[in-house]
C-alpha cells in the first residue's frame, strides 16, 4: 500500500509517497483573469534532471521551483538530517523507493560512488607501483598517506589519520 505525506511548505497542495512519487492534490487556485479554477488530483510527471536523477516542479503564489524527488521522499518519510547526504542503496538515481533512501555522511558517499579497486575508504591500487595508495581530504585538499603493500595497511594509515583529524577537531572545538 503507497503512503502519501504532505510536502513541507507545500501542505494542501502536493504529497509524495514512499513509492517516490509526487502528485498534485485537488485545490481551488485562483486566477486574477476569471477569479479561479478547480485542479484536479494528479500524479505529476518527474523529469531527468541529470545524472538520472528525478525533478518535479512545484508551483506555490504563482511561482514554480524544481525539487528533486529523492529528496521530497527522504524529508518527508525520514525527516530532515543535517550534515549528511541522501544516499540511493542500490545506485539508481531514478529509484526513489524509500526502501532505498537513507542517510549517510558526505565522506561514506563519496567513498560509496567512487568506482574504487578497494573495499576500504580511503585506499586505491595504483597499478603504476604495484602499491596500495592511501590518502584523504582535508579542507578540500588531498594529503597522501602514502604507498603500502596491502589495501588493509592503507586503511589503517588512512583510519588512524582520520582519528587524528577527529581529535584535532574535538580539541579546537573544546578549547
Amino acid at each position: 500500500m503507497e503512503n502519501w505525506k504532505d510536502i513541507k511548505g507545500y501542505e494542501g497542495k502536493y504529497q509524495v509517497s514512499d513509492l517516490g512519487r509526487v502528485k498534485s492534490l485537488k485545490r481551488w487556485v485562483y486566477n486574477k483573469g476569471n477569479g479561479g479554477y478547480f485542479i484536479k488530483e494528479k500524479i505529476l510527471k518527474a523529469q531527468n534532471g541529470g545524472n538520472n536523477y528525478l525533478i518535479v516542479g512545484l508551483s506555490k503564489d504563482m511561482k514554480s521551483k524544481s525539487y528533486a524527488v529523492h529528496k521530497l521522499v527522504a524529508e518527508a518519510f525520514l525527516g530532515k538530517k543535517e550534515n549528511a547526504v541522501i544516499d540511493h542503496i542500490n545506485n539508481i538515481s531514478s529509484d526513489n523507493t524509500l526502501i532505498n533512501l537513507q542517510y549517510i555522511s558526505q565522506r561514506e558517499n563519496v567513498s560509496k560512488d567512487k568506482q574504487g579497486t578497494s573495499k576500504y575508504t580511503g585506499a586505491y591500487w595504483k597499478p603504476q607501483d604495484k602499491k596500495w595508495i592511501s590518502s584523504i581530504y582535508l579542507n578540500g585538499n588531498k594529503m597522501h598517506l602514502g604507498s603500502f603493500d596491502t589495501e588493509e595497511r592503507a586503511s589503517i594509515a588512512y583510519n588512524l589519520a582520520l582519528m587524528q583529524i577527529d581529535k584535532l577537531t574535538e580539541y579546537s572545538i573544546t578549547k
